[in-house]
């Protein structure tokens, strides 16, 4: 059996999140059925992680194995002329049978932006508030993020998981044209952490709770004490970091 990694984007609002659901369309069961359709051969891929419904990647990876020679320089372009335009294959991978999609992913970085005003074309790639937001103290509070480990307090709940620690290495907002961005890189997420997080920091950054009461949330472990979960469509997931596992590689 042979190995492969792809590397693929898509817009998320059409879909029921990306991992493989009973009576919902997800991005991963339409990999799979084209890949197999491809190469013949029943696939079944193995994500690098899992976002929730309409939440948006430009950047995702999964492996898959396969005993086959199939042709991998017309696999990115065949791919895309079979799957919906909402998604896109970028690359694809040879890498060692032990290379894994997800435990070898060093970190991964979220974006999420607001605008505070409303744009009729971006829409669904946003999140409009008009509040006018303190970034000075919300970017306080980011480093009281990259401090902490137990993230338990922005987990979804009845998530199961054997940890809720996540090492955080870079959180910031910054000003962009009508609005702002966050971005937060770490290890892993737990479900609906950057959401939640980005909730909970809104409430800081409109003065509904300051600094010490963020850091109360933290230290709580409760998610009934941190703010509202902002809705997907403002969220990507931009980037996954791997080291030194790609031995060849087909682009699109």
């Amino acid at each position: 059996m042979t190995r492969y990694f792809i590397e693929f984007s898509y817009d998320g609002s059409n879909y029921h999140g990306i991992q493989k659901q009973l009576n919902s369309l997800t991005i991963q069961e339409i990999l799979e059925t084209n890949i197999s359709k491809y190469t013949g051969l029943a696939v079944t891929l193995t994500l690098a992680g899992r976002t929730d419904a309409g939440v948006h990647a430009k950047q995702m990876f999964a492996h898959f194995d396969i005993d086959l020679d199939f042709d991998q320089n017309n696999f990115c372009r065949s791919l895309n002329m079979m799957i919906p335009m909402d998604i896109c294959i970028e690359c694809l991978y040879l890498v060692t049978k032990e290379s894994h999609a997800r435990f070898d992913a060093l970190s991964r970085t979220y974006k999420y932006y607001i605008v505070s005003k409303k744009d009729p074309f971006n829409y669904s790639f946003l999140y409009t508030l008009k509040a006018k937001l303190d970034i000075d103290k919300m970017n306080k509070c980011c480093l009281k993020l990259i401090k902490h480990k137990n993230f338990k307090c922005f987990s979804k709940s009845n998530t199961d998981v054997k940890t809720y620690d996540c090492n955080v290495k870079i959180a910031e907002w910054e000003v962009i044209k009508n609005g702002y961005s966050f971005k937060i890189t770490a290890n892993r997420f737990l479900r609906n952490m950057v959401r939640s997080i980005v909730g909970t920091m809104i409430e800081v950054g409109t003065y509904k709770i300051n600094d010490d009461d963020f850091q109360k949330i933290l230290d709580s472990q409760d998610r009934s004490k941190a703010g509202y979960s902002v809705p997907a469509s403002g969220l990507f997931l931009t980037e996954i970091n791997y080291k030194n596992i790609f031995k060849k590689s087909w682009r699109k």
